[in-house]
């Protein structure tokens, strides 16, 4: 059942969009509009828009829109229902008891309690006899109870249908514990255990809930860690193992390890900020998500090969998300849990050591660079200088190209000048590749090619344009909507999406209903609400009129009629001709 009107106004009267928005994004003001920087993609220009009058967002630079609901959806990762619980506790209002509490929501719900019921039974496990292996395994790796119970470790025993059964006398159905990746459908039907002989890592998100899990083999087999793949409730690349905690010890800087043995370590040696990527390399969604909680993130991957091309891969994404980057390098290829427990007692001060002496990520960057030239040979110095610019180059401050290049002026025995007129040549390359990058992109955007949400759009592009213009005017001038639908009911569109938004709108308005972002958001899908947004936005000052509205009329008419035309094969040649007639005097 839909949510009431009178509810959602009350919400977007309680959520005003700038100041939700402002909780995860720095804004600025850019005349009637908010800009900034977005946190649906890596961007160093603002191209984040808020439009406080129609309660909408929009991003020029990867298509994302929508109303403060969409955006918690998007941010938090929730479903409709759950962001606007969300919201409705944010502002201290009470949900309707006949709301749509129902379908996915419920599933969400029984995913949520069954990991949190398999993390009971995981830990549980740990300390019986069927655990002994995995105990033994943690405790090999110097953890100590009480980091063990911090982190709600676990072990999954060899049975292939001991989680299955337990939660099953719990009354989880079989389908809801394959949604939750707790387990699959063998062959004979029957759901079986995701992990088994594993010890388990259970992973939180930031309120509290159990997501998913890592499982680590205690055996040559493989893999040696399994996760949770992506659920309703849980997606790879948008979350970081023990954010949770490292977001509340109050320092505005994380320390990003490899995996989940180096974090909790970490946490155990004194190191409460560290968190790691759930078996995947950092992600942009992931790089944005440390820069809401931190302003400098120290990555801290093993030594290896491995390692260090992770860590050249993730300077990129954190300086964009836009994050001071510095880069631990652990001595003798180790890794940070090896190295801290190598040293015994002394080995949180011997990290810290490390930890206050890391250098900043062009340091790192140049370092490598110059690691792989034989600097005694005059192709050597080339090579170095050649990278040197290319890293100098990606750097946004010119101060701090200015920086290294003096320092590199200095190293090798070049002019500063010289070294500058390089990073500017590179410079202007990429700007030109990045250019017709854009362009291309552009052009693809106005033909309507590969659209997704109206397919149709590429065929009827002329069309397509007048109808987004005109449910773009009827939005805003909703006291023209009955004049409006007199002249042009919904059959009379071209394409199918824009028809179905049209005539949600307009029914809504003659019916006396509301029609905001928020009111179309129960209605449409997040990418059909990203594509409302992006007609509102495309509304020029000024150019919001009834003659406008007019002309886009006739431009829907004359390209229906036109459409009707080419596939009129059973008209004879007098209806025909009419048909031409009328269409040549609606052109004119």
């Amino acid at each position: 059942m839909p949510l009431p009107d009178s509810f959602l106004q009350e919400l977007k009267a309680r959520c005003d969009i700038t100041e939700v928005v402002s909780g995860y994004v720095n804004l600025k003001r850019r005349g009637r509009n908010m800009v900034g920087l977005c946190p649906f993609h890596g961007e160093k220009t603002p191209s984040f828009n808020i439009y406080p009058e129609n309660g909408s967002f929009y991003c020029f630079g990867c298509g994302v829109g929508g109303d403060v609901i969409t955006f918690i959806r998007r941010i938090e990762n929730l479903d409709y229902i759950e962001a606007v619980k969300f919201l409705a506790q944010r502002a201290g209002l009470q949900m309707p008891e006949d709301g749509r509490d129902q379908g996915m929501s419920r599933i969400r719900s029984r995913i949520f309690e069954a990991n949190r019921e398999a993390a009971r039974f995981y830990h549980r496990v740990l300390h019986s006899p069927q655990g002994e292996q995995g105990l033994a395994y943690l405790r090999g790796r110097a953890l100590l109870p009480k980091t063990i119970v911090h982190f709600g470790l676990g072990y999954a025993p060899d049975s292939r249908y001991a989680l299955v059964d337990y939660l099953t006398q719990k009354g989880f159905s079989p389908e809801e514990l394959i949604a939750a990746n707790l387990a699959f459908q063998g062959k004979s039907g029957r759901a079986v255990d995701r992990f088994a002989g594993r010890v388990m890592f259970p992973i939180i998100d930031l309120r509290g809930n159990v997501v998913a899990f890592g499982g680590r083999i205690l055996t040559d087999a493989k893999p040696k860690y399994l996760n949770t793949s992506d659920t309703m409730v849980f997606k790879k690349s948008t979350n970081l193992f023990a954010l949770n905690f490292a977001k509340n010890t109050g320092e505005k800087r994380l320390i990003l390890a490899e995996g989940y043995m180096d974090v909790i370590a970490l946490h155990q040696a004194g190191f409460p900020q560290a968190v790691a990527t759930l078996g995947t390399s950092l992600t942009t969604e992931q790089a944005q998500l440390m820069a809401r909680y931190a302003s400098q993130v120290i990555i801290c991957y093993d030594s290896d090969g491995a390692g260090q091309k992770a860590a050249a891969r993730a300077i990129p994404m954190l300086r964009e998300a836009g994050v001071q980057v510095r880069v631990l390098t652990v001595p003798g290829s180790k890794d940070p849990d090896e190295y801290i427990r190598s040293y015994g007692e002394q080995g949180p001060a011997r990290f810290k050591q490390l930890l206050d002496s890391s250098g900043n990520d062009v340091e790192y960057r140049l370092q490598k660079v110059r690691a792989q030239c034989n600097m005694e040979s005059p192709d050597g110095r080339v090579a170095y200088i050649t990278g040197a610019v290319e890293v100098l180059a990606s750097l946004e401050s010119r101060i701090e190209q200015e920086i290294y290049a003096g320092r590199l002026s200095e190293e090798v025995g070049i002019e500063k000048a010289s070294v500058m007129m390089q990073v500017d040549k590179l410079m202007r390359k990429r700007r030109k590749e990045a250019s017709v990058q854009q362009v291309r992109q552009v052009q693809r955007e106005l033909s309507g090619q590969r659209d997704e949400v109206n397919p149709q759009r590429a065929q009827f592009l002329r069309a397509a344009n007048a109808e987004e213009a005109l449910i773009a005017y009827v939005i805003n001038n909703q006291d023209m909507a009955k004049n409006i639908v007199n002249s042009l009911p919904p059959e009379q569109f071209c394409t199918d999406f824009n028809r179905r938004v049209y005539d949600l709108v307009t029914q809504r308005i003659l019916a006396g209903r509301p029609v905001g972002m928020v009111d179309l958001s129960q209605d449409l899908t997040m990418e059909e609400l990203s594509r409302v947004a992006k007609m509102l936005s495309a509304v020029a000052p000024g150019s919001d009129t009834p003659e406008a509205a007019q002309e886009y009329i006739k431009v829907i008419q004359y390209e229906k009629e036109k459409s009707v035309l080419q596939n009129a094969g059973s008209l004879n040649d007098t209806d025909l001709q009419k048909q031409l007639q009328l269409l040549r005097e609606k052109k004119k």
